[in-house]
């Protein structure tokens, strides 16, 4: 397929479907773990090593009621995915992947956003929550950018759980980061 194109089409989303979590499942780990993650940003491959998701843990984002799992695809190809999850007055934000080829070229903005759009329409919720490893600070960053604040509320990593990862360092936790969706979209940078 010619890349030219397949960069300079619209994406599309669609709800996950069973028969995705394999292609999910592939998209996760490229994006977050080993070599191939290191041609993106979002790599953790300094700090963690073996998994990132499994086939059950995507099955079960895709499954759950009150969860779904946003499939984006450009040119019938899958390109970013992301979990939303209906936690009462807000929505959990998750397993957010975008190919690391494509990364830093404008669509996890965009993903983001629609996330954003369809919580914020879909389940009338106030706020997005997630959590990032608090020592990602460049991808902290980049959510603060998008009207993401850090809370400083930690979670504790679950080291000796292998379906997380392997850590490499002993001092991960988790941070929740929390955006008003009242308040819209927020700087495109």
């Amino acid at each position: 397929m010619d890349t030219a194109v397949q960069r300079t089409g619209e994406p599309t989303y669609r709800d996950a479907v069973e028969a995705d979590v394999p292609a999910l499942v592939a998209l996760v780990e490229s994006a977050y773990r080993g070599d191939s993650s290191r041609s993106g940003w979002t790599t953790e491959a300094d700090i963690l090593d073996g998994q990132r998701t499994d086939p059950d843990g995507v099955l079960a984002v895709i499954t759950t009621p009150g969860s779904r799992l946003l499939v984006v695809e450009r040119d019938g190809a899958l390109v970013a995915c992301c979990q939303l999850e209906h936690r009462g007055d807000a929505a959990y934000f998750g397993m957010f992947a975008v190919r690391p080829g494509l990364q830093g070229g404008g669509l996890g903005r965009r993903v983001l956003a629609e996330a954003e759009r369809l919580a914020r329409a879909g389940w009338g919720v106030r706020e997005m929550h997630m959590t990032v490893i608090s020592v990602r600070e460049e991808l902290i960053a980049w959510y603060e950018r998008r009207g993401y604040r850090r809370t400083g509320r930690t979670t504790p990593f679950p080291y000796g759980d292998e379906r997380f990862g392997l850590p490499r360092r002993d001092d991960l936790c988790f941070e929740l980061l929390v955006k008003d969706l009242a308040l819209g979209p927020v700087s495109d940078r």
